[in-house]
Parts: C-alpha cells; structure tokens; sequence
C-alpha cells in the first residue's frame, strides 16, 4: 500500500467517524465568524500583511467523544500578491478537523485522575492551499496522539500529536519532491492546547497554543526549525448583554503570535524566521 493510499484511507476513517457521531450527537456548536488584522507575516516576505478571514468552525459531541472542525477562508493585501493573473492579494483555504475518542467512555467505565477529567485518543488531518506567487502551499498533514481533558472551568485540554506532513508548493522555489510529487518531511511531534474559559460578566477567554518541533530539511534543502503558533481571543456576548440569547453574537479581540512559520528559520539573519506579532477584532454568530 502506498503512503498516498494509506494517508487517504486515514483520511476516509476519519470523515466516517465524523458522519457517524454528528448523526447521535448529545451536544453541538456552530459559528460563523470574521477577524481582521494588519500584522500578518508570511515565510520569504519582509511586509506586513493585512488580511480579512471568514471561519466556519463546528464542534459536537457524542457516545463516545467529540467532534472540531475549522475551515478559515483567508484574504490577504497586495503585500501578499496572488497569482500574476490577479490583482489582489492572494486567497487561502485553511481546514482542519479533529476527532477525540473518550477512553474512559469506550471502556465504560470514567477514566480520570488528579486534576484531569477524561483520557482520550486523538487523530485528525490538516489541509491547505493558497495561490500566492512566492509560496503556493498545498499542505496535507495526519496527526494522532493523546489528549488530556482538565478539570478547570469551561474547557481545557491538551494534546501531544504525532504529525505526518507533506507540501508541494508550486511557486518560484524549485521543491525537493518525493515519488508523489511532493515534499514529506520527517515525523515530528506537536504539544497543544486549546481553552475557552469563562471569566464573568459576558466575558470568555479563548484559544490555542501549538508547540512544533523541527520536521528535518524543508523543500529547497535547508533545516526547518521549531515552530510556535498562539491565537488567543477574549470575547464580549453582545447579545445576551443587549437581551437576546447568550451565546449568539459576540464581539472581542484576538492576538496571535506566530514565529517560524511551516518551520522556515532562513528568512532573516541570525536563523530567525518570519515572525508575527498580529492583533486582530473579531465577530461571530453562533446557531
């Protein structure tokens, strides 16, 4: 079996899972929602980019674990420049999904310790593909690993992930590919947490924080390097404060902190890759 039909197959196991549980879900969440910020930066690009994104973001959950998905639709300025055939700014799709099984629930039987309410088993799958001229990312990544559910109010878990990644740019860098057309970088682990936390008032502190260690040679040759991913968000329930039900228009700012982007360290001097301080206003709906 070849890795294309095994990362496939993986891919395939993961969406009939997800089919399976949203059909008994015990509990759902849907949002739309937009942000905005001035300060993104991209791998090989000095400038500071803004970018509009609109994000369809769901989480469920079911019998016997839970349920995320993301997909963000990202819209950057003519700093970022698209494909010569465009005049703006280049255009991503960003999607990822991740299913949690609860162990303790597929056993029967809780399963929980010390500050730490539920054990479970996740996999998932990241995918990408943007039309910028430098770059052109086509990521595909499988991750799996185990997740730690906390007690704590609201949510709080973390996750260490095993990730198989691949690229395939197709802009003006010439891509050390593999049999697949493609460049697959050696297994590396990812330490993660995600949280939203309720603090009073109609107020809610949100987000994730993801720890990348370094995935070998990049797709011209040079060393990757670890890679740090914060986005964090505190959000005001506008609704419920002007009378309408909590929970279904909010307001708030976000702020990520993004340094080494796709692992890249050989953008500035002194090995330091693109790094991006970025705050943002944010909106969404949920129904």
């Amino acid at each position: 079996m070849t890795m294309l039909t095994k990362s496939s197959l993986a891919v395939a196991v993961v969406l009939i899972c997800s089919s399976a549980s949203t059909t008994a879900a015990e509990w759902s969440d849907t949002s739309l929602s937009w942000r905005i910020g001035n300060r993104f930066g991209e791998p090989f690009n000095p400038l500071p980019i803004r970018k509009n994104i609109v994000a369809l973001t769901h989480a469920s959950g079911y019998q016997y674990g839970t349920n995320f998905f993301n997909i963000d639709l990202l819209q950057s300025d003519r700093n970022d420049p698209g494909s010569l055939t465009q005049r703006s700014g280049a255009q991503e799709a960003y999607v990822l999904y991740r299913h949690t099984f609860d162990i303790g629930k597929l056993r029967g039987a809780g399963l929980s310790f010390g500050p730490v309410s539920a054990v479970g088993a996740t996999v998932g799958f990241d995918w990408n593909t943007k039309n910028d001229v430098g770059y052109n990312s086509r990521k595909r990544m499988l991750v799996a690993g185990p997740t730690l559910t906390w007690k704590a109010p609201g949510l709080l878990q973390t996750s260490l992930l095993l990730l198989h990644e691949s690229n395939a740019p197709s802009g003006a860098f010439p891509p050390i590919l593999d049999v697949r057309g493609r460049t697959t970088y050696k297994l590396h682990p990812m330490l993660t947490a995600n949280w939203g936390i309720p603090i009073g008032n109609g107020f809610k502190f949100e987000g994730y924080a993801n720890l990348i260690a370094a995935k070998g040679r990049d797709e011209v040759g040079n060393q990757t390097g670890p890679e740090t991913n914060i986005d964090m968000q505190l959000m005001y329930d506008v609704g419920a404060a002007m009378g309408s039900p909590k929970n279904v228009f909010r307001i708030g700012l976000e702020y990520q902190f993004w340094n080494n982007k796709f692992g890249n360290t050989a953008v500035t001097t002194g090995g330091r890759g693109q790094r991006a301080s970025t705050p943002m206003i944010r909106a969404d709906v949920r129904f």
